[in-house]
C-alpha cells in the first residue's frame, strides 16, 4: 500500500513503499494519477551507517537543533543547500548558525516555491567541505535534536564522509518521536501540525534558521504539556 505523496515535481508526483525485506525502496512513478514507471533503490548499502549515533528520547537542557533544506529526499542522489542550525545551554538560546550551500545546478522550481531558496541565492553560498566543518565544529559533541532529524542526520553523515572523510557520530533527539509518545492521538505529527497546537507562529518555515527556532518552541511546549498531562 502506498504511503502518503513525498515530493512533486510539475506533473510528477513520487510515492514510495518498502518490501518487506526493508531492503528496496520503490518510488511509483505518476503523471495525471496514472502509474507511468517506476524506480527501485536498494538501500542497505545507502543506510549502511556503521558509527552514526544512536536515537534517544529524553528531555535535555543543552543540545544542538539542525535543520537542512536539501534538493530532495535521498542522500545518495540530492544534496544539502542550507543547513540551519542553534545551540542550546539551560534551555536557552546561546548561539546560532545558518549557512546556504553552492551546488553546479538549478535547483528544481518545487523547492524554490517551498523553501523560497533561488538558484541566485546559492550562487553566494559556501562550498560543502566549508559548511561541513563549520557545523561539526559548532556542534561539537553536543546531542542534536531535530524534527524527522533521522533525515538531516543521514544527509549530514553520508556528506561528511564524502567530502571530509570523517563521520558524524552524535546521538539524537528526534522531536517527531516525542510528540507521538506525548501525543498519541494526534492527527499527524508534522511540524506545522505541532506548532498550531501549540500556539507557535509557522511563519517563514521550510527554512533551516526558522525550522529550528520552531522546533525549539515545539519541544519545550511538548516538555510543559508532558510535565502537567503525563504522570
Amino acid at each position: 500500500m502506498l504511503n502518503n505523496v513525498l515530493t512533486i515535481f510539475s506533473l510528477f508526483c513520487f510515492k514510495y513503499k518498502k518490501n518487506l525485506t526493508k531492503r528496496t525502496t520503490v518510488y511509483i512513478i505518476l503523471k495525471n494519477n496514472e502509474k507511468i514507471g517506476e524506480k527501485r533503490i536498494i538501500m542497505n548499502k545507502i543506510k549502511d551507517r556503521k558509527l552514526k549515533g544512536n536515537s534517544v528520547l529524553q528531555w535535555v537542557d543543552d543540545y544542538v537543533l539542525v535543520d537542512i533544506e536539501t534538493t530532495g529526499l535521498s542522500p545518495k542522489e540530492n544534496d544539502i543547500i542550507e543547513i540551519g542550525a542553534i545551540k542550546v545551554r539551560n534551555n536557552k538560546i546561546i548561539e546560532e548558525y545558518e549557512s546556504l550551500i553552492k551546488i553546479n545546478y538549478n535547483i528544481n522550481p518545487f523547492i524554490t516555491k517551498l523553501t523560497g531558496i533561488t538558484n541566485d541565492m546559492l550562487k553566494d553560498g559556501k562550498n560543502i567541505e566549508n559548511v561541513l566543518t563549520e557545523f561539526i565544529k559548532f556542534t561539537g559533541n553536543d546531542v542534536i535534536m531535530g524534527h524527522n532529524v533521522n533525515f538531516d542526520i543521514n544527509f549530514i553523515y553520508d556528506n561528511c564522509e564524502k567530502y571530509l572523510k570523517s563521520y558524524l557520530t552524535n546521538d539524537f533527539i528526534d522531536t517527531m518521536q516525542i510528540a507521538k509518545k506525548i501525543l498519541p492521538n494526534s492527527q499527524n505529527y508534522k511540524l506545522g501540525t505541532l506548532a498550531e497546537k501549540f500556539d507557535v507562529s509557522y511563519k517563514g518555515a521550510h527554512r533551516g534558521l526558522k525550522d529550528v527556532e520552531i522546533t525549539y518552541e515545539v519541544y519545550n511546549k511538548l516538555r510543559e504539556y508532558a510535565k502537567k498531562h503525563i504522570k
